[in-house]
């Protein structure tokens, strides 16, 4: 049996399917956070407990300042004994990897961490590397940006360089949206953790063709490919995640195209003993990575995958954590394609309910129907922090998992009631 120490997570799917990879598995986890009210605000009524809240330890120390929060850690190693150090949330991987090298326990380096979480320096790497990408530009400040922008052309895309689940990425079309996209930036210096944002703007050409993702599993060196799983966006000019679907419905020539991108991407950043979820862009000139995130797939790709495959992403995390070889083993579950279709807002007020849940729900293709709880607050979706819910399917016959949700999605219907107008 192991010890994991876990190192804050996101609220979404993997703050669950973590802590169930982990007891499954016979390992017992301590949970480290700064703010335990951040998961006890999303524990919905009647669930209990947050299943992270559940862990042998729950310890509060401020995770935003490595250097204490390593001196921290290695008291508390010398006294519970940590076998694996982890988190799903991006914006402490870093600090995960740090841990583990300073308590001596497996993990990818800092350093390949750290880049493959700087989208910035991502670009720089793989550039260096020769690993197919956008035509870029790093730059501070709307002037620069500017001046950028009309070397590279327009339509680009504005991203900032170290936000998560899309957040201000915005498609631009003339200097006039660059500056309210550069703006928006600006006026957002601190992320959801209360971390100091990098005040840069990374701008890249506007790729063509459909984006899917590699998921894939590093240790002792070798990284092997899971799967590829495509995506649907949607929220333009955001770029909102509607749905996804495993395996991927594309030629199996571009599939593995995208792989062998993947994983030089991967090799490249020197990532080890580590799961990664790296997005790519199908374009008419091959294909080109959109970044690379050193853990899990998030949106339930995992369980997507393990009811097609039996592999359980969520498991292999928690393997190459306390060193071990992972099962990467496809076993026959009689499913042939599994999806999800996210339930955007489709007003801006509070949540009254969902209609057409039970019909839904009762489908024999469906695996999941989660909906948000009547009175939240609702607005446009602007990136996949909106979601009011999703349908999850699978079909045994080939790959209309995807149509399957998307028609099951379609007979939810959302009822709001809505914000009062704001006068001109």
């Amino acid at each position: 049996m192991g010890h994991l120490l876990v190192i804050e997570s996101w609220v979404g799917s993997m703050s669950r399917l973590l802590p169930r990879a982990i007891r499954e598995a016979g390992h017992e986890f301590t949970f480290v956070t700064r703010d335990l009210h951040h998961y006890l605000r999303v524990t919905p009524a009647g669930e209990g407990t947050h299943p992270l809240l559940t862990a042998r330890n729950v310890i509060t120390a401020d995770t935003n300042d490595t250097r204490a929060l390593l001196a921290r850690l290695e008291g508390l190693h010398t006294v519970l004994g940590f076998d694996g150090v982890v988190s799903s949330c991006d914006y402490y991987l870093p600090a995960v990897a740090h841990a583990a090298r300073r308590l001596g326990l497996p993990g990818p380096a800092p350093e390949a961490v750290e880049a493959a979480c700087r989208k910035d320096l991502t670009r720089r790497v793989l550039a260096e590397a020769g690993v197919a990408g956008p035509r870029f530009a790093i730059r501070e400040g709307v002037g620069d940006a500017a001046a950028a922008a009309r070397e590279l052309g327009y339509p680009l895309v504005v991203k900032p360089v170290d936000l998560c689940a899309g957040m201000l990425v915005r498609a631009v079309r003339d200097e006039r949206e660059l500056e309210l996209a550069c703006r928006a930036l600006a006026e957002f210096p601190v992320n959801a953790r209360g971390q100091d944002r990098v005040p840069v703007v990374l701008l890249e050409e506007m790729l063509d063709g459909p984006e899917v993702s590699v998921e894939t599993v590093s240790f002792g060196g070798t990284t092997h490919a899971v799967g590829v799983t495509d995506k649907s966006i949607g929220g333009a000019p955001a770029f909102v995640e509607t749905g996804h679907m495993f395996p991927a419905a594309v030629a199996e020539t571009e599939a593995k195209e995208a792989v062998g991108t993947a994983l030089r991407a991967v090799e490249a950043l020197g990532l080890d003993q580590v799961v990664c979820h790296t997005e790519i862009k199908l374009t008419s000139d091959g294909p080109r990575v959109v970044e690379v995130n050193p853990r899990p797939a998030g949106n339930r790709i995992t369980e997507l995958v393990r009811h097609v495959t039996g592999v359980d992403l969520a498991t292999a995390c928690v393997d190459v954590a306390l060193g071990r070889a992972p099962d990467l083993t496809p076993r026959q579950t009689g499913v042939r394609s599994a999806a999800i279709a996210f339930l955007l807002p489709g007003a801006e007020g509070t949540l009254t309910g969902v209609e057409g849940a039970e019909d839904v729900r009762a489908r024999p293709e469906v695996r999941e129907l989660g909906l948000a709880e009547p009175g939240r607050a609702v607005r446009a979706a602007t990136s996949n922090n909106e979601y009011l819910g999703h349908v999850m399917t699978v079909d045994t016959e080939g790959d209309g998992a995807r149509a399957n949700a998307e028609r099951l999605l379609a007979g939810l219907r959302p009822g709001y009631e809505l914000s009062p107008a704001v006068p001109a």
